[in-house]
């Protein structure tokens, strides 16, 4: 028979991989199957930190090619360029997380804050959707420091559970300028040395809460989160190029309204 709290772990990893990279907020999410699978306390959290590392592991590999090049590019002035925007578009979020770091973890990882968050990104999303002006930047290549320091600014927004980090760079990235599917590879690129930084601060910290017993559970939530993120990644860059972000506005409203209720 399998272990119940095997399956909690692969519940978990498959609402990682598939709400990581989705503008509807993943630490919100995991937050609330959390609750309701009743997986919380030290252990459980740290397994949330813990399954991002296959989330974004799955960014890298599938931007492999892209990845390699720009280790064998640097020197160069168009890698160069690249990786410097992510240095900056990086380092606003890292900054005011090591500031809030203890706040946010003790009094915003809450349901009810998820929920209004939730619903006031969806209609931000919403509203950005019809008055964002025409984009100049087709290409995360073409991306000026600038444009990085903005989105470094937005993706901080994504300090606060229930907003979500790819809802805030992928919007900040369109306000500023980038294309739709451009918004969405830089919001992916960012994603690499964010998710690092953050998971293993956050390992780090609670080091000491991990038993050998809780190996099975995280190596679960781990493959889970890494394959079921693959498929999604794919899929939503397809979409993108086709459609807007108002389907996940709605849902987002719809389901922290839910939220809101089952809670209160």
């Amino acid at each position: 028979m399998i272990d119940t709290e095997v399956i909690k772990a692969a519940i978990l990893g498959v609402v990682e991989g598939v709400t990581e990279f989705l503008p509807i907020s993943s630490t919100g999410h995991l937050i609330l199957a959390g609750d309701m699978l009743g997986f919380t306390g030290e252990t459980a959290k740290t397994f949330e930190v813990f399954i991002q590392l296959g989330a974004i592991l799955s960014v890298v590999w599938l931007y492999r090619a892209k990845v390699l090049s720009s280790i064998k590019g640097i020197g160069t002035q168009k890698t160069n360029r690249f990786l410097l925007n992510l240095l900056i578009a990086f380092l606003p979020a890292a900054f005011f997380g090591l500031l809030a770091h203890s706040f946010i973890k003790h009094h915003l990882f809450k349901p009810l804050t998820v929920a209004v968050a939730l619903i006031i990104g969806g209609i931000v999303i919403l509203v950005i959707e019809r008055v964002v002006k025409k984009p100049v930047v087709n290409d995360v290549d073409e991306v000026s420091y600038k444009q990085a320091f903005g989105i470094g600014m937005a993706q901080t927004l994504s300090l606060f559970p229930g907003v979500s980090r790819a809802g805030a760079t992928i919007m900040g990235a369109m306000c500023f300028g980038l294309e739709r599917k451009a918004a969405t590879e830089f919001s992916f690129f960012l994603a690499i040395p964010t998710m690092f930084a953050a998971t293993l601060f956050d390992l780090l910290k609670s080091f000491h809460s991990l038993a050998a017993a809780d190996l099975p559970l995280f190596a679960v939530g781990f493959i889970v989160s890494f394959f079921s993120a693959l498929i999604v990644i794919k899929a939503f860059l397809g979409f993108v190029t086709k459609h807007t972000f108002d389907s996940f506005a709605v849902y987002r409203i719809v389901f922290g309204a839910v939220v809101l209720f089952y809670y209160m």
